[in-house]
């Protein structure tokens, strides 16, 4: 099975590439899987997998840090994020927001579709994402979006790599490691080495038993 990583960042799954030696490049290849560092953003990835999404993979793993909605979750938890909705795709009526789907013009939720039942994706919990141009860090924002989608992570790409893959009708699989909780900007919080850890071992466990 030929796979591409997709990541926004290299530091996001830096450990990964040092384990298998790989070159500092965007896009690096191995006989087993390729790697697609897109950069930050939606049009960011949705340009680089433009240039790289092929019928010859058998499956895009979108892989990355997030903050976290619920507070239950503890940091450095690897999540299976099995949908994703652009968040702010669509238009404001005053204090209201209209989705692009209430607007006749797509749709704004995608689903990462795959049949993978090996023990490391199974045994990860399933939730629901979000993708944003602007993270969140305002009590007033964060309280909106909690009451209109209930997503439980939020980033700034996986929507637009699940929307990639269904249009070209490839596998995909999210998995996201909490490195924050959504809250009021404060980077004293964060903890992104165990995340950026978590995943990484993760991923490693993954590639070497599928």
């Amino acid at each position: 099975m030929k796979i591409l990583l997709v990541a926004a960042t290299r530091p996001e799954i830096g450990l990964l590439t040092e384990h298998f030696k790989l070159p500092e490049k965007d896009f690096m290849q191995t006989p087993e899987f390729d790697i697609l560092i897109t950069g930050v953003g939606m049009t960011a990835t949705a340009f680089a997998l433009g240039q790289h999404l092929s019928a010859k993979y058998n499956l895009v793993l979108n892989l990355g840090i997030a903050g976290c909605f619920d507070r239950s979750i503890p940091l450095g938890s690897v999540l299976n994020i099995t949908v994703d909705e652009f968040a702010e795709l669509g238009a404001e009526n005053k204090e209201h927001f209209i989705s692009i789907d209430e607007l006749g013009f797509g749709k704004s939720s995608y689903s990462a579709y795959n049949n993978l039942l090996s023990e490391s994706v199974t045994k990860l919990k399933k939730v629901k994402g979000i993708t944003v141009n602007r993270v969140h860090g305002n009590e007033v924002s964060i309280s909106a979006v909690k009451t209109r989608l209930n997503p439980v992570t939020e980033s700034m790409e996986g929507a637009a790599v699940l929307y990639g893959c269904e249009k070209a009708g490839i596998p995909c699989l999210q998995i996201r490691s909490i490195s924050n909780y959504v809250e009021p900007r404060n980077k004293a919080a964060w903890n992104i080495g165990i995340a950026v850890k978590n995943l990484n071992e993760w991923t490693l466990g993954f590639l070497t038993n599928t």
